[in-house]
């Protein structure tokens, strides 16, 4: 983890510091920036909790730290202030959003959120909705059963964005849909949290008039995006139980992709 980095997230991770060992009488603290380098490790690389190397300390004190960062939200919190950070530098591109589903297996873990893949003979799987801004920057994530329709996670993603959103009243804020939202609830959805939805037609159903002139593609980079995140083996495949985790795991990947951003700024 570069040193810029752990400066900005050590301070969240203080708040939601247990009592000191010498309280309690428990063991000492593990080394949390090792710890934090193993979490980032094993989405990346997919191996089970059990196999993390050793450089990143021993596995259950650091699954046990990770889970409680994932009940307190300290990974989305961490998230929230690259956005803004980024936001505060005029980064972040509310004029265009996207936001796409995409299914992925979930062997064994018979937990939560998991349901009967369609695309895959019904076998167990998960779908991440992932809402990003106009360079392709998550903004929210969520995860469901397989089975869910995408359309039925529109309303749960724009509301898992970890940052305030604009007044759609000063900054007009339009929303990129691929044919599986071409329906009235997510019209709807969308209309009632300030969006302008541009939704491509479903097969078959009636085509808008074409306007006249090449209009730039914007509905890419959520798929983009969602490409860059199945690069992490541990989120390709879900084999965490609980939810919670699951999500725990996918949200430092998605500030992973703040702070490059940001990175990126500083260093023009």
């Amino acid at each position: 983890m570069p040193d810029a980095l752990w400066e900005r997230i050590e301070p969240i991770l203080l708040e939601d510091a247990p009592p000191p060992p010498e309280e309690h009488g428990g063991r000492g603290r593990i080394d949390w920036r090792a710890a934090f380098d193993g979490i980032i490790f094993r989405p990346r690389s997919g191996c089970q909790w059990h196999t993390l190397p050793r450089e990143y300390g021993d596995d259950s004190p650091v699954h046990r730290w990770f889970q409680r960062r994932c009940r307190h939200g300290v990974f989305e919190r961490i998230r929230a202030l690259l956005v803004e950070e980024c936001d505060e530098l005029g980064e972040v591109q509310w004029r265009w959003q996207a936001a796409a589903g995409r299914p992925g297996k979930a062997p064994g873990s018979g937990g939560k959120q998991t349901g009967p893949d369609p695309t895959d003979r019904a076998k167990p799987g998960t779908k991440q909705g992932l809402l990003v801004e106009g360079d392709g920057g998550p903004l929210g994530v969520v995860i469901a059963g397989a089975n869910a329709p995408d359309f039925t996670l529109l309303e749960a993603t724009i509301r898992a964005v970890v940052t305030e959103r604009p007044d759609p009243e000063q900054v007009e804020q339009h929303l990129c849909l691929d044919a599986g939202y071409d329906n009235g609830p997510a019209r709807g959805v969308a209309e009632g949290h300030g969006y302008v939805p541009h939704i491509r037609p479903a097969r078959g159903g009636p085509r808008p008039e074409r306007r006249p002139g090449r209009r730039k593609a914007r509905r890419w980079v959520v798929e983009r995006t969602l490409a860059w995140l199945s690069k992490c083996r541990g989120l390709l495949v879900r084999y965490d139980k609980h939810h919670e985790n699951s999500l725990g795991l996918i949200q430092p990947a998605c500030g992973l992709l703040w702070y490059r951003r940001l990175h990126r700024i500083r260093a023009a």
